[in-house]
């Protein structure tokens, strides 16, 4: 049973991810059940890790994925952090948010460079992933008239985008 959620998990962890975020973003769900996300989300990484360590051994794809979990892990923890200082707060959750927008993208576009036979979708995911996040930031700084729609569109970028590389990688392995 551990094995499959490992495996199948993130397939769908990561788009119920994406679209808590955007519930977030238009405040349908309050910051205190971002923080218990947050919480979660250190939970199932450090599951994730703890259990596939040793699969995660190679060179290849997985030992890249490796690494965007453990970075990503600091990057989780410095999101809870924001919920328990109030100086800085603001940072550390943009910290979170933005790099969970740009370490997936960097480990598909990694993906896509060493699987020849999916090289399109890892590299397409990665891409949308990635404007999906420049997206986000020209939100968070105030470009356009509307701020609100930019923001979630990002988000829904950056959804579409890990959502299509994960499903791929639970389906063809």
């Amino acid at each position: 049973m551990f094995q499959q959620l490992r495996e199948s998990g993130p397939g769908l962890l990561v788009p119920l991810a994406w679209l808590f975020v955007a519930a977030a973003q238009v405040d349908v769900v309050s910051s205190r059940s971002i923080f218990i996300a947050h919480l979660v989300m250190a939970a199932f990484i450090t599951f994730f890790l703890t259990t596939g360590w040793s699969a995660m051994d190679d060179d290849g794809a997985l030992a890249g994925w490796r690494a965007v979990m453990v970075v990503g892990l600091g990057v989780t923890l410095a999101g809870v952090a924001g919920f328990v200082v109030s100086t800085g707060s603001t940072a550390l959750w943009t910290t979170s948010l933005v790099g969970w927008m740009l370490l997936p993208a960097a480990g598909l576009a990694y993906t896509g460079r060493l699987l020849d036979e999916a090289v399109g979708i890892y590299m397409a995911s990665a891409a949308i992933s990635g404007l999906g996040a420049v997206v986000y930031l020209l939100a968070l700084v105030g470009y356009g008239d509307s701020i609100a729609v930019l923001g979630l569109a990002g988000l829904g970028l950056v959804g579409v985008g890990q959502t299509v590389g994960i499903v791929d990688a639970v389906v063809r392995f």
